[in-house]
C-alpha cells in the first residue's frame, strides 16, 4: 500500500515547516514568498485602517487629491491606475465623510474638481506612510532590470491562472 509512505512524506514536510525550513519544492517556496508579500500588504492596510479609520485606497486617494488640487475623477483614476467607476466610488465615500469637496467644473458641467478639506488633511497627517501602500513603494525602490524580470515572470503566472485582466485595476487595499 502506498498511503503509509505518503503520510510519512507529509509528516516530514510538516516537521520541516514547523522548524522553519523551506520545503524542497520550488512552487511551495514561491507560494511562501507570496504569502510574505501579501501579509506585509495586509498588515500595512490594517494599520492604516486602525490608525485613521479609513481604508488604504481612500487614504491614497486623499493623498493624490492633496497633491493635485482641482483634479477630477478621471485624473484620480489615472493616478491610481484604477477604473473610473472605482474612483467615483472613492470620491463619493470621501465626500460623504466630508474629507473632500466636489465642485462642478465651470467650463464642463459633466466634470468635477476635487479639493482636500481640513478634516482630510488632518487625517493624512495621522496616516502611516506610504500612502499608496507598501508594495508600490517597494516596487518603486527596485531597479529596472529586476522589475522587468518580475513583470515577465508574473505574466507567465497570470497566463497559467487564466484570470480576468480587469483585476489589475482593483486597488490592493480592496482585495
Amino acid at each position: 500500500m502506498t498511503p503509509a509512505p505518503r503520510r510519512s512524506a507529509v509528516a516530514r514536510r510538516r516537521r520541516a515547516l514547523a522548524q522553519g525550513l523551506p520545503p524542497g519544492d520550488a512552487a511551495q517556496r514561491v507560494l511562501r514568498q507570496f504569502r510574505v508579500v501579501f501579509n506585509a500588504v495586509k498588515t500595512h492596510f490594517r494599520q492604516v485602517e486602525k490608525q485613521v479609520g479609513l481604508g488604504g485606497a481612500q487614504v491614497w486617494a486623499l493623498s493624490i487629491i492633496q497633491a493635485t488640487p482641482d483634479a477630477g475623477v478621471r485624473a484620480l483614476a489615472a493616478a491610481m491606475n484604477i477604473h473610473q467607476s472605482t474612483a467615483s466610488n472613492l470620491v463619493r465615500s470621501l465626500a460623504e465623510r466630508e474629507l473632500i469637496s466636489v465642485a462642478r467644473d465651470p467650463t464642463d458641467r459633466r466634470a468635477v474638481r476635487l479639493h482636500l478639506l481640513p478634516a482630510g488633511a488632518e487625517l493624512l497627517e495621522r496616516s502611516p506612510a506610504p500612502f499608496a501602500g507598501v508594495l508600490p513603494d517597494a516596487l518603486a525602490a527596485l531597479d529596472a532590470r529586476t522589475l522587468q524580470r518580475i513583470e515577465h515572470d508574473l505574466e507567465k503566472l497570470i497566463a497559467v491562472l487564466q484570470v480576468d485582466a480587469d483585476a489589475a485595476r482593483t486597488p490592493l487595499a480592496e482585495l
